[in-house]
């Protein structure tokens, strides 16, 4: 269901090597492009016109921007996005700017800008802020919609962030933590009676699959439609799995697949799920299965690389 979510950053932690772009006092223009969505011919232009920032220079002479000049830019480029005008903005102090865009994030005024909120709050490892972005979209939309439409978006944005250079493992690493922290609350607040008659489900992750945010909102889809969850979580070998499936019996087997640094081809994989229990219905995410087109799926594997299509399936078993 994540697709190019968590598989981005697992992808990519592999590369480790140092760049400019590790020294966190500096923000080069790309990585402005990046995080604020400001093209840099236009953020030149402001420099110019407006002297919304003064970049500074390097000994060699490459400019470069701090972390207080990457926040206004991100600040500046969600009232931009919400409709104020450039010509405005500069009129405006910091301290007005800065209201404005907490007035809109209060006022959830669109997706994108609530994507902006999560990222400046991500940068700022501000998780006050972060929560109460979270929140007030909870409030208004629910979790479903909030996981669909911000958080799993965020996340991909995020992973274009990582695969830019423009974040490092932490800021993935408390981002991804407060979000399941937020799945868990509300998994562990859901007030669904559970039919005796209805379907069972296996959650897992395969060994040596640790990112759950997929399989953790698929548990909260599956119990708020009143089905039955068995939730092993990460990294479970295919000897234990075994040994659950015959005491539980489950109708439907789902995991995520993301690592593509598994030990077990995908391919085989795959084999191996559907002739160990070729009579089970199963339900696979993730980029390892989504965006690969060479791969032979069995017939009784099925596929979700959409929520909307996992939620619309749930609904009818």
């Amino acid at each position: 269901m994540l697709n190019s979510v968590e598989n981005i950053l697992v992808d990519n932690k592999r590369y480790s090597k140092k760049s400019k772009k590790d020294y966190r006092d500096k923000y080069f223009i790309k990585d402005i492009e990046n995080i604020t969505g400001i093209k840099a011919y236009t953020l030149r232009i402001w420099e110019q016109r407006y002297g919304v920032l003064v970049p500074k220079r390097t000994e060699t002479n490459i400019r470069y921007y701090e972390e207080a000049d990457l926040k206004y830019m991100m600040n500046i480029a969600i009232l931009n996005a919400n409709g104020v005008k450039i010509s405005r903005i500069a009129q405006m102090d910091k301290d007005e700017v800065q209201r404005k865009t907490l007035s809109i994030s209060e006022n959830n005024s669109g997706h994108q800008s609530q994507i902006a909120m999560l990222t400046a709050a991500m940068f700022d490892f501000d998780e006050r802020e972060f929560n109460k972005t979270l929140s007030i979209n909870i409030l208004q939309l629910g979790i479903e919609q909030t996981t669909t439409n911000i958080i799993f978006p965020f996340l991909q944005h995020l992973g274009v962030l990582w695969l830019s250079g423009s974040i490092h493992i932490a800021h993935e690493h408390f981002i991804t933590n407060l979000i399941k922290q937020r799945m868990f609350v509300a998994i562990d607040q859901l007030n669904v009676i559970t039919n005796v008659d209805a379907k069972k489900y296996l959650l897992f992750l395969p060994n040596g699959e640790n990112h759950e945010l997929s399989l953790l909102f698929a548990s909260y889809l599956l119990r708020s439609n009143g089905k039955k969850v068995i939730y092993l979580g990460t990294s479970v070998p295919l000897d234990d799995l075994n040994k659950i499936f015959k005491l539980l019996n489950p109708d439907f087997l789902f995991c995520a697949l993301t690592n593509a640094n598994s030990t077990i081809p995908v391919q085989v994989y795959l084999n191996t799920l559907s002739r160990n229990w070729p009579n089970t219905l199963i339900l696979i995410t993730g980029s390892q299965i989504v965006k690969r087109k060479d791969l032979k799926i069995p017939e009784n594997i099925r596929v979700f690389g959409d929520p909307l299509n996992f939620i619309e399936f749930i609904e009818k078993n």
